[in-house]
């Protein structure tokens, strides 16, 4: 996992006057299972964009396992190596299940029966019926096929989950886990759905008005960080934001809510001197942390 499947430094875009990307910074180890997070406009599918060449950086570098996308010839050769599933689920709607894998696989001189075969039963996916008439959940299955069974070594997803119901999500996050587990693809997604995310991913990177504002691995970081809840006789002090150690302040009546992460210990130790009748120190979820470092204090 040494080499990045992708890397961008200072990664910038504007659309007219509005900046979607300010130098974002990706580092995505190969194998990984990325969770890429941010809110609606934070420039997550800018950024997916950006890799597949659907879109044209204004300044900053762009490496697709070691190799710059400094020109076509480089961005042609990488997207033969990514699969992308998109948020809309684009598929042809004249042609069938079976039409659609046959007509991709024709371009793939690589193109893996068995894993056709595996998804095929994995998923349940009925040949014979046409493309408009698949639910949502379908469609993500079958671009998952075309992706995989072409050989890809990069599988970027916008949403891959959105609009499924819990026993198709679930089909979905298994499949997801089994390639970066069994087969070694690098998966790079984009979620709403932290529940999903805490649950496969190994790595994850919150952007917030198009940079990043957290990333790690997400064991590390939960384990790195901590809640402190403290509560007083009277209203929670202003003060406490000044302690050295804290990430995020909340106060609400006679309780104030911190986050922590470097030395949790001594900054317990140093919300004494505010005489708080109680302190108590919990781990932290992904939500937490996504809530905390995008709404701020």
């Amino acid at each position: 996992m040494n080499e990045a499947a992708i890397e961008t430094h200072g990664l910038s875009k504007s659309y007219r006057d509005k900046a979607a990307l300010r130098g974002l910074e990706l580092n995505v180890p190969r194998g990984s299972i990325y969770g890429f997070l941010g809110r609606n406009g934070a420039g997550k599918t800018t950024t997916l964009k950006l890799l597949m060449g659907i879109l044209r950086r204004d300044a900053g570098e762009m490496r697709i396992f070691g190799e710059a996308m400094d020109s076509e010839a480089a961005q042609v050769e990488a997207r033969r190596r990514i699969g992308f599933v998109s948020e809309d689920k684009e598929l042809y709607p004249f042609m069938t299940v079976g039409q659609m894998i046959r007509f991709t696989r024709s371009f793939f001189p690589g193109w893996r029966r068995d894993l056709e075969e595996k998804y095929l039963e994995l998923f349940r996916l009925p040949l014979n019926r046409s493309v408009p008439k698949l639910s949502k959940g379908m469609r993500t299955q079958l671009m998952i096929l075309l992706a995989m069974a072409r050989g890809a070594d990069l599988l970027v997803m916008d949403e891959p989950t959105s609009g499924l119901d819990p026993i198709m999500t679930e089909e979905v996050l298994q499949a997801l886990a089994d390639l970066a587990a069994g087969e070694g693809v690098t998966i790079f997604f984009s979620s709403h759905q932290l529940t999903e995310v805490e649950q496969i991913c190994d790595h994850v990177c919150l952007i917030d008005d198009g940079q990043k504002v957290l990333d790690g691995v997400l064991d590390d970081l939960k384990s790195q960080y901590r809640r402190i809840v403290l509560v007083f006789d009277s209203a929670a002090p202003s003060a406490l934001a000044g302690l050295k150690g804290i990430d995020h302040l909340r106060r609400a009546g006679r309780t104030a809510s911190m986050l922590a992460h470097v030395d949790v210990e001594s900054v317990v130790a140093c919300t004494q001197e505010f005489a708080p009748l109680s302190v108590e120190v919990h781990p932290v979820t992904l939500k937490e942390l996504f809530m905390d470092h995008v709404r701020g204090g």
